[in-house]
């Protein structure tokens, strides 16, 4: 079984380092040595470094890969229009098992990160720098760097700069999840979709980019845009960090150059000379085959037109003697986990999908292939977040990736393989805390109330599932699976909702008291079969 990745793996670096400049004499860049390594940064007018980010084409590097010039001026836009003072964010919420580099450059090169995000601050006129952060280490090395410039949280500060700690969970990653948390709200997304560059921490014009980002930045301040560009491709110039791991003698994260052939960064991380899969961008990425990856290189157009992706950075080979559909289903199972519990699709989609994945390891033949399909199609653009839409692609992948084994197991006695569990996943079950679904006992536990059906209501309208999912799940009939079913602690404001909502009225919630007859809650809701009644009367 892979282990975990530690929080700072080796670090390597092919041809000049930039991000990682200064790694070889020591551990971490405090302050000092950080302008020793870098020399002083001259500050810069707000088109002015939107300019710089357009010579250079520098695109978000926490997965969506949007322009950051295009961030830069519509943040700028929305605050000259509305009168108000921006916020900048960095999102160093790095929660996927098999991604470090983000971590690595918090741990090791924090002020590089402050850098691009103090441009942009001054160049925007921000008066609020919020870091996010989900270890112990990044939130440790973080407020150090954040001390020794002198900046704080304090009222009468220039700039109000602080480190925002959210629990290690797939989705408060999310720049939704993270601003909620910022806002004093937990740290999942909220359930419309809105623009940070419109309206993000405390309703404010919001530019939230990931930490890699702020940092190339900072290095193509300082260098220029000439100079930045004669590294890596014309298209696609400068760096980018990598986390390579899953069947690979050398765990590692890695700056490179963009043009270097994959095939190269898979040989230094002591990938097997043929993997019989290399998985890209990481858990919300694709696979892609051992040919495919031997003539791929490492940039994000590349990337995209052989059918990979660049995501999150994160490579990851599988060899030739486990299974792939098994390997995939152990992270499909950890993505089904990781969902915030609050959109049906993704709730109930994500924990049906795996056990799709899981029926055709199991004999489940073109039934249980089709049944996947179709589930991982449905949960498509339907979340507040892009966690199903990532999972969902993951698992496509999966399906068009390894098609031999996949009819090995479809129409045969499957492919003969174990599983050696490659793929890295957060060890020891960790429970997730802070969000729905994860995280106290007292948060997560019962709540002491129970929720019941009258099946001489129910029409089997469904709306309870939709509001309630923790609960409630739909049969092939259209009506809920169960009759009655304890609340968790954190759905009693839904469960309350959806008694509120049901439109025939079916649903009532009672209090559970051991030993004694359920007695009424004190909750402001009526016995709703006896409302209904009254009503006829």
């Amino acid at each position: 079984m892979n282990e975990a990745l530690p929080d700072v793996p080796e670090v390597r670096v092919v041809g000049l380092p930039q991000l990682t400049s200064g790694f070889d004499l020591v551990e971490r860049l405090d302050l000092p040595m950080h302008l020793k390594v870098h020399g002083p940064l001259e500050p810069m007018g707000g088109e002015q470094l939107a300019q710089l980010a357009d010579r250079i084409n520098l695109r978000g590097r926490g997965g969506a890969g949007f322009p950051f010039h295009k961030k830069l001026r519509s943040v700028a836009e929305s605050a000259i229009k509305r009168g108000v003072r921006p916020v900048v964010v960095v999102n160093g919420s790095e929660d996927e098992p098999a991604c470090r580099k983000d971590t690595v450059l918090i741990n090791r090169a924090p002020h590089l990160i402050l850098d691009g995000a103090l441009l942009c601050a001054e160049a925007l006129g921000a008066r609020t720098l919020v870091v996010g952060v989900t270890r112990e280490s990044t939130q440790r090395s973080m407020e150090a760097a954040l001390s020794e410039r002198g900046l704080s949280n304090g009222r009468r500060s220039a700039l109000r700069a602080r480190v925002q700690r959210n629990p290690v969970r797939m989705v408060t990653g999310a720049a939704a999840s993270l601003i909620r948390s910022i806002d004093g709200g937990p740290a999942i997304p909220p359930g419309r979709k809105i623009s940070a560059s419109k309206s993000g921490v405390g309703g404010a014009p919001t530019l939230l980019s990931n930490a890699e980002t702020f940092a190339q930045l900072a290095i193509a301040a300082r260098i220029g845009p000439e100079r930045y560009g004669n590294t890596g491709l014309y298209d696609e110039p400068g760096t980018v960090m990598l986390t390579v791991s899953g069947a690979v003698t050398r765990p590692m994260v890695i700056e490179v150059p963009t043009g270097v052939p994959l095939r190269y960064v898979l040989q230094l991380a002591g990938a097997p000379p043929m993997p019989q899969g290399v998985l890209t961008g990481g858990y919300h990425g694709k696979w892609i085959d051992a040919a495919t990856a031997n003539d791929a290189v490492v940039s994000r157009n590349s990337l995209d037109a052989v059918g990979a992706s660049l995501g999150a950075g994160a490579i990851l080979p599988i060899s030739q003697d486990t299974c792939p559909l098994g390997e995939s289903l152990r992270v499909a199972q950890w993505l089904a986990e990781e969902s915030a519990g609050q959109c049906g699709p993704c709730y109930l989609g994500l924990p049906a999908a795996a056990r799709g994945m899981e029926d055709i390891l199991n004999g489940g033949g073109p039934a249980a292939l089709e049944a996947l399909k179709q589930v991982a199609k449905n949960v498509k653009r339907r979340g507040a977040c892009s966690h199903p839409d990532g999972s969902a692609m993951f698992l496509e992948s999966t399906v068009k990736a390894f098609t031999d084994d996949l009819a090995a197991h479809v129409l045969g006695n499957g492919c003969g393989r174990p599983v050696h569990g490659v793929l890295p996943l957060f060890e020891g079950g960790r429970a997730p805390t802070g969000i729905p679904g994860g995280g106290a006992a007292g948060e997560n536990g019962p709540s002491g109330q129970k929720i019941y059906v009258d099946w001489t209501l129910c029409r089997g309208h469904g709306l309870c599932a939709d509001i309630l999912p923790e609960v409630f799940e739909l049969g092939a009939d259209g009506f809920p699976t169960v009759a009655q079913a304890d609340v968790p602690s954190y759905a009693e404001a839904k469960a309350l909702r959806a008694v509120r909502r049901c439109p025939a009225l079916a649903l009532r919630l009672e209090e559970e008291t051991r030993g004694q007859a359920p007695s009424r809650s004190n909750l402001p809701v009526l016995s709703q079969g006896r409302g209904r009644r009254a009503l006829g009367r």
